[in-house]
């Protein structure tokens, strides 16, 4: 019988090591600078290629390791260092998500390599879904996909919202609406090639964290791609259309299988964020003097700090848990992924908000990072679904009662 362990194996190890160095090195000492210029990093992003930590074949590895452990434990290095710039590097990998989880082998072969790009001229890929009316309400989609059966191609229209990298990638993911009678079963997702005409962003949104990675609006005006770029491929869409027109089970539909794999991913991240935090304040509550002696020295900091460190290890077994369940093809029947990304995105907001707090006026002033962290870590609350959507999908899951 094997034995159970938490340990992690000397591969895993290994490549907590790397990344770690990579986000010491690297990320780390140009955080500050991307976060205050509001732009995307791309020198940063280009020495990730360079060594490898930017790339599909990156991605590749981390997905053979059978445990699922290998990504989030790179996510949470990476944004340990910086969540801007992690998600500036990571944020690629969402729409790769989606066409690993509803293109063909072909579609996989063609389009992946080129969200990427090369070494020497690194691209992005943006993934974009959310909408102006549509964002928890995936089922409110309005933009439309229309087929052109005489020339094999479909027309997309319609407005995209909040999509990391829009307007700046050479690949967009887009979903949208086939038939819309059909709500959320009745959609699609397509690949718009680069430099497709009538894809357009207009401006850079301008957020409260994550200031490094590029957020835009998007929009899709007779937006014209070849058959091809329909993840899955026509017969596909016509065989589950048919089956939601006959009121059969569905098995799922674009926007939220892509949230179901990166979940727990997403929960990695916040981890990163709140572990940076609570390091920082560690260290500063054990050389901050007051009354003649470090303020660690004080129950209410110190349980605080242990409180801080607890619930950061638990929403990292929570997270590790839903990782395992979903590269091993285990049912979420509790929504366990759900649980993972809800524990640790509220972890980050409380342990950055207890840094800040700790650290007193200093944590108020942009000469220590615990400000950035806790501007960074409210939208762990928010995208790839809410907080409460979470609860949402969690208390369905255990009831089994269609919970509105």
């Amino acid at each position: 019988m094997t034995e159970f362990s938490l340990d992690l194996n000397e591969e895993q190890r290994d490549l907590r090591d790397w990344v770690h160095g990579f986000a010491a090195e690297v990320v780390r000492p140009a955080a500050a600078e991307w976060d205050a210029r509001e732009e995307t990093p791309w020198p940063v992003i280009q020495e990730a290629a360079k060594v490898g930590l930017y790339g599909f074949e990156f991605l590749a590895t981390c997905w053979a390791d059978p445990t699922g452990l290998s990504l989030p434990i790179a996510s949470e290095e990476l944004f340990w260092g910086d969540a801007g710039i992690g998600l500036s590097i990571f944020g690629t990998s969402l729409a790769v998500a989606a066409i690993y989880g509803a293109g063909t082998p072909d579609q996989m072969v063609e389009w992946v390599p080129q969200c990427f790009g090369s070494t020497d001229s690194p691209a992005v890929a943006a993934f974009c879904t959310s909408e102006p009316e549509a964002g928890s309400d995936v089922g409110a989609m309005r933009t439309r996909a229309i087929y052109d059966e005489a020339r094999d191609e479909w027309v997309l229209r319609g407005q995209k919202a909040y999509a990391t990298n829009g307007g700046i990638a050479g690949i967009h993911v887009v979903t949208a609406s086939v038939e819309p009678e059909l709500g959320s079963r009745g959609q699609a997702a397509f690949v718009v090639p680069p430099g497709t005409a009538g894809l357009s962003a207009t401006r850079k949104l301008r957020k409260l964290g994550l200031r490094a990675s590029h957020t835009a609006d998007v929009f899709l005006d007779d937006v014209r791609v070849p058959g091809r770029c329909l993840l899955g491929g026509k017969e596909a869409l016509d065989e589950r259309l048919a089956r939601a027109r006959s009121g059969q089970r569905a098995s799922g539909q674009a926007a939220m299988r892509t949230f179901e794999l990166s979940r727990p991913t997403v929960g990695a991240q916040a981890l990163g964020v709140a572990r940076a935090a609570y390091e920082y304040a560690l260290d500063y509550a054990r050389d901050r003097v007051q009354f003649g002696r470090p303020i660690i020295e004080n129950q209410a900091v110190a349980f605080a700090l242990a409180d801080m460190r607890m619930e950061i290890d638990a929403a990292r077994l929570l997270v590790w848990r839903a990782s395992w369940m979903g590269r091993n093809n285990r049912p979420f029947t509790a929504g366990e992924g759900s649980m993972s990304k809800l524990k640790a995105g509220e972890v980050a907001v409380s342990v950055t908000e207890k840094a800040v707090q700790l650290l007193g006026g200093a944590g108020f002033l942009r000469d220590h990072p615990v400000e950035r962290w806790y501007r960074d870590a409210k939208i762990y609350t928010i995208f790839e679904g809410t907080s409460e959507i979470q609860r949402l999908v969690i208390s369905r899951a255990i009831s089994g009662v269609h919970v509105r």
